[in-house]
């Protein structure tokens, strides 16, 4: 039992200082190496788990998959670099006309398409906050619904393809499948990949795409001086294919080839960065200052992720070692309400450790540990990796430390309070919330294009 209390500690200490902001890599990896020193002291934990890391490295290193990480990273900090949001949000806008809360369907639109182009979320909030808040502002938009609007697309990223998040959390929950076959005595074990996420989450993305609209219609239709027609120029209406269509055939060209099962998402993600460097040359925004700050920021941002992998592993070696997932599954495995309660108690943990946790903290440290388990009660991969996906994209937009509004904080005009943005997007939380709901009552939403395609 006392194993059982330190892997409980381990993982409190961690949360805790994670709340009071250390750096995320050195808090996992320090505070496991310290509670493992106790627990070696004390008699209660074997140091072999710790000689493990090495080995648990070198295959993580080696993974194929994880290679996608840097390359979408590069293609989405080039895209941003080339400033193709600043042309598609100003031929979107003249596109929508003089329509009541036209402005806002454009922000929203081209939230989704900045989303499956860069697949990063603070890249296209600090975009678009930069472009369309002053924008909309002047236009008349209340604060608080442009700020919520923003931040909420902004997170389009984490659920619409190719997105950094769903690399992450497929390599996570392929380990975890291929945990819980082989627990369950089955020897030819099945794969799930990271392709079989992007296209699970493909109608789940564009489902929120959709109910964001509809709550923006609504708010226009009750409340029309919420977001006022904007202005049009017919000048800039003479562009919008011109806008529009090179990052959407790059969209096109990287998603489909996985789709089709052409290529696989890494190579699929080395397509989209030569083909971002070359949207962004032919646009000539390509000089050489430029491409030295693309280059730095893809290594800050890859290292900070791979970084992170570091830590997460050590963590996951010690808690295992003071048996922290046998607890866990005697705690699951004593639930009244079976496989569904199991669900439901890891949906709202997650949900509330969003307040506090960044999607990469709870990705690396809370669903290695639950996934296996709920996967061996019977869950289908694809559908459970998409519902975690989305329940963690609520971590973006939940005050006090959702990682969208702080982004939105930074570069936002003073005219915009905290508490404006802070009060726009709960609208948009429950928005996320209902689309759980419904992904839970329809798993088909996840699970019927997978399977049309043979996946």
């Amino acid at each position: 039992m006392v194993e059982g209390e330190l892997a409980l500690a381990l993982f409190g200490t961690v949360c805790l200082l994670l709340l009071f902001g250390f750096p995320v890599a050195l808090t996992l990896a320090g505070t496991a190496l310290l509670f493992a020193a106790i627990g070696a002291i004390v008699g209660h934990f074997d140091a072999s788990f710790v000689s493990a890391l090495s080995g648990r490295l070198f295959g993580t290193m080696t993974n194929e998959t994880l290679v996608a990480v840097p390359l979408f990273i590069l293609m989405g900090v080039t895209l941003e670099r080339a400033k193709i949001a600043e042309q598609l949000l100003a031929s979107m806008a003249s596109a929508m006309g003089r329509q009541t809360g036209g402005l806002g369907v454009s922000v929203i639109i081209v939230g989704a398409l900045l989303a499956a182009s860069t697949g990063i979320v603070g890249a296209t909030v600090v975009t678009m906050g930069v472009l369309a808040l002053p924008t909309m502002l002047r236009a008349g938009y209340q604060p608080a619904l442009a700020s919520g609007l923003i931040c909420a697309t902004g997170t389009l990223g984490q659920i619409i393809p190719p997105s950094i998040a769903l690399v992450l959390l497929g390599d996570i929950m392929s380990t975890a499948y291929q945990q819980a076959q082989l627990k369950a005595g089955i020897i030819n074990t099945q794969t799930v990949s990271v392709g079989d996420l992007f296209v699970g989450s493909l109608v789940p993305g564009l489902l929120l795409v959709g109910l964001y609209l509809g709550y923006l219609l609504w708010v226009a239709w009750r409340n029309p001086n919420h977001c006022p027609a904007p202005e049009q120029t017919s000048e800039e209406q003479t562009s919008i294919f011109q806008a529009i269509l090179p990052p959407l055939a790059l969209i096109v060209v990287v998603l489909g080839s996985i789709i089709v099962g052409a290529a696989t998402p890494t190579e699929a993600a080395g397509v989209g960065a030569v083909g971002a460097l070359l949207l962004a040359a032919l646009r000539g925004a390509l000089s050489r200052s430029t491409l030295s700050d693309i280059a730095k920021s893809t290594m800050e941002t890859t290292s900070m992720v791979f970084l992170i992998l570091v830590g997460a592993a050590l963590f996951s070696l010690v808690f295992r070692g003071f048996g922290g997932d046998q607890l866990i599954e005697e705690f699951f495995a004593g639930l009244s309400g079976g496989p569904a309660m199991a669900l439901l108690i890891v949906m709202v943990v997650m949900f509330l450790l969003g307040f506090i946790l960044d999607f990469i903290e709870i990705t690396f440290v809370v669903v290695p540990i639950i996934a296996p388990i709920l996967l061996m009660m019977g869950f289908d991969p694809i559908w459970l990796g998409v519902m975690i996906a989305v329940n963690l994209q609520t971590s973006f937009l939940t005050p006090p430390f959702g990682f969208a509004l702080f982004y939105l904080r930074g570069v936002a005009d003073e005219v915009v309070a905290t508490a404006d943005i802070y009060r726009g997007v709960i609208p948009f939380v429950f928005i996320q919330l209902l689309l759980l709901l419904t992904l839970w009552w329809f798993p088909g939403l996840v699970t019927s294009l997978p399977a049309a395609l043979g996946r």
